[in-house]
């Protein structure tokens, strides 16, 4: 049932559909390095906005939450550091979008699951890519020119 709604998002999200955005505010507490946020590469404003999952029949709200978590990875602006034209960077900027989202959804997991064994994993993954992210943000702090 989820699964179809999971591919008819992705789908979307490829073929370029406009819709709202999805709020991402983890993410934005968390935030992207300046690095990350200053790269220069690829203009990301011509890029299709997520489509707007809570408008998926079907899809109660913690399956929306899991489902932005995930989709955030795809934000033009998350994007941006990838773009970077040192390859370095752009692969330490990427990985932090990366492990923001897995953070997000292991909250998402934290707030709305009931499995022992599943939420014990999520704590666990929040903590092992939280020190990641930090490591990363220090490395680009060091070495993005």
């Amino acid at each position: 049932m989820y699964g179809s709604k999971i591919v008819l998002a992705a789908t979307l999200l490829a073929l370029g559909s406009s819709g709202s955005a999805i709020s991402q505010e983890s993410s934005s507490k968390q935030g992207l390095p300046e690095a990350c946020k200053a790269a220069q590469g690829m203009d990301m404003k011509g890029m299709a906005t997520m489509p707007d999952l809570s408008s998926m029949s079907g899809m109660d709200a913690q399956h929306q939450e899991l489902m932005a978590a995930m989709m955030g990875m795809m934000r033009p602006e998350a994007m941006q550091g990838m773009m970077a034209k040192d390859p370095d960077v752009a692969f330490v900027c990427g990985m932090i979008v990366h492990h923001q989202g897995a953070i997000e959804m292991a909250n998402a997991e934290l707030k709305n699951g009931d499995n022992k064994w599943a939420k014990e994993t999520a704590q666990k993954i929040i903590d092992a890519q939280t020190r990641e992210i930090a490591d990363m943000t220090k490395w680009l702090t060091e070495n993005a020119k």
